[in-house]
């Protein structure tokens, strides 16, 4: 019996060092694993980080690119706009003051008073005329009938 449980005894410790043995053992990755996958960790963020930059300069490079249109389209349309008030002011029976001009895209609107219908016809025809307009509204009341 002395010898059975000496036997057991040793087979206890045993099975109690593995268990010591086996718990000090992690599943865990060893330094230089985690290290390598902490490397290609910073590695796919340097990449996501470059293909954000690059999204963020094609977005910049398109915005400013259609604020350079708007500014483009802006700049001609107060060129339209002068021209056409311009051609107003040098009509004998336009007051370029009672008539407001205003330009978008290149159709221009026409508001205020007009001493008669010839002149208000001719304010139409004299808009059409400036170079880059594409329609005239012509929204002039005639003086006495507006």
């Amino acid at each position: 019996m002395n010898s059975t449980l000496r036997f057991t005894a040793l087979a206890t410790a045993i099975a109690a060092s593995a268990l010591v043995v086996a718990c000090g053992e992690r599943e865990d990755t060893t330094v230089g694993q985690r290290l390598d996958g902490a490397v290609a960790d910073v590695q796919q963020s340097g990449s996501q980080l470059g293909n954000d930059a690059r999204q963020a300069a094609q977005d910049m490079k398109v915005a400013g690119s259609e604020a350079a249109d708007t500014m483009a389209r802006g700049a001609a349309d107060a060129t339209i706009t002068a021209k056409v008030n311009a051609a107003l002011a040098a009509d004998d029976q336009l007051s370029a003051l009672a008539i407001d001009v205003d330009t978008s895209n290149g159709r221009v609107e026409l508001t205020g008073t007009a001493p008669n219908a010839e002149a208000r016809a001719r304010a139409t025809t004299l808009a059409q005329a400036v170079e880059g307009v594409v329609q005239v509204d012509n929204r002039l009341t005639v003086e006495g009938q507006g």
